[in-house]
């Protein structure tokens, strides 16, 4: 189907963890909603993970910042409110809105834990007029889950990715070709998808401030500078961009890393923490229904010194025990007994649970299996800290550390073109 008859959705969660963390704070009793407040979801400053995860938008003001510092972000609001992260709860809530966009239409992309493609093409017969449509999912999203969001409206994902971002929250905008000149072209430049603060900074030296001084460049110049990116951020600054929205696109790798607590100066307490790594990944393997062919381990010392291992798996697998123990392994071959404030692990080369290779060296692999899937069930009823492993009992770590989605499940817009 040609583009122009095209009708895609971008779904956006209004400042989506802290929204989840107000409404469930509200569903429990409390009377405060930090939505209307200046607060942020962070980490825990004492324990080294003191950065600002998400943040009301009474926060703007301040021009307090995503990614940056809680000490920073508390120096610019000092009676800032600060609520630690419930990753578990933020997968529940992504859950149930992907559960309601799933009756609108067959084809739905999910770009992120807060951001989801809908392709709403031919949809009409079935919804009416697709603005009234996007209310009506908007209105419904609110009453039913109790938070808000923003829908993007255009014939491609790039436009309606950028119209989801007009106004915020709780809009609803479109932003078609002819719409471009008037309500894109005016933005500055580094709002466009996939100019990022390296590439502005470049573009403003060449006098480039707006996405429509972008767009009326030569792109055989934009070459010149950026290579094959600069054709890339030309095409989107015209809204040119044609990728499907994907139901099943590739998964690349899970990861999950985390600075940790406390220095890890001894092996057993670092095997510990890998635990606590891999526990999530392979549960993320199993929820996608993949196997890990490679799996590979990454470290990080007091002095800021990096070190990665990878290996290659003899049969792919999403076990906990096997993944655990071969990253025990990696561990030990490339630690050199420096103490130890970041650790990281990482499944890749994923295959699909679909086609099993049985292994004769792990005779108890169906069992392990039914184990894990009994324990995930548990964990996603209950919690992910509902079930744990003794060995966290007092340990000072996390039973499942780490973020709730890695950047690489979701992989960004341009691998997809």
């Amino acid at each position: 189907m040609e583009a122009k008859n095209r009708i895609i959705f971008h779904i956006d969660v209004n400042s989506a963890y802290l929204s989840w963390e107000a409404v469930y704070r509200l569903q429990h009793g409390d009377t405060l909603d930090l939505r209307t407040i200046p607060s942020v979801v962070g980490g825990d400053v004492t324990a080294r993970r003191g950065i600002v995860l998400a943040k009301s938008i009474p926060t703007k003001p301040y021009k307090i910042k995503t990614g940056e510092s809680l000490y920073s972000a508390k120096l610019k609001c000092p009676e800032l409110v600060v609520v630690p992260p419930r990753y578990h709860l933020y997968m529940q809530c992504s859950k149930a809105l992907i559960s309601i966009l799933e009756e609108y239409s067959p084809s739905i992309q999910q770009f992120s834990i807060d951001e989801v493609f809908l392709d709403f093409t031919n949809m009409e017969v079935h919804w009416g007029d697709f603005v009234n449509a996007a209310h009506k999912i908007k209105e419904r999203v609110k009453k039913e889950l109790g938070f808000t969001v923003n829908i993007g409206i255009s014939s491609n994902k790039l436009l309606a990715k950028m119209a989801s971002d007009l106004q915020k929250p709780d809009k609803v905008h479109t932003l078609f070709p002819h719409e471009i000149q008037d309500k894109m072209w005016p933005l500055p430049v580094e709002e466009l998808f996939m100019v990022g603060r390296s590439t502005t900074f470049k573009l403003h030296k060449k006098g480039i401030f707006t996405i429509g001084d972008l767009a009326t460049t030569d792109p055989n110049l934009l070459m010149q500078w950026f290579k094959s990116h600069g054709r890339l951020i030309w095409e989107f600054a015209n809204g040119i961009e044609n990728s499907p929205v994907r139901q099943d696109f590739p998964v690349k790798g899970i990861g999950n890393s985390s600075t940790l607590p406390f220095d890890i100066e001894d092996r057993k307490t670092g095997h510990r923490a890998l635990l606590s790594l891999t526990e999530t990944v392979a549960m993320r393997l199993r929820n996608i229904r993949k196997s890990a062919g490679v799996l590979s381990v990454f470290i990080k010392d007091r002095d800021f010194e990096s070190c990665s291992h990878q290996r290659k798996l003899n049969v792919p697998t999403h076990s906990t025990n096997i993944l655990y123990r071969i990253a025990c392994q990696l561990f030990d071959e490339i630690w050199q007994g420096h103490p130890l404030r970041h650790l990281g692990v990482r499944a890749s080369e994923l295959y699909s649970d679909d086609f099993y290779q049985l292994s004769f060296f792990e005779p108890d692999i169906e069992r392990q299996n039914a184990l894990d899937t009994a324990v995930d069930e548990i964990r996603t009823q209950y919690g992910w800290n509902s079930i744990m492993r003794s060995c966290f009992l007092h340990s000072g770590l996390n039973p499942m550390m780490g973020g709730v989605i890695q950047e690489e499940e979701y992989p960004m817009m341009s691998s997809l073109l």
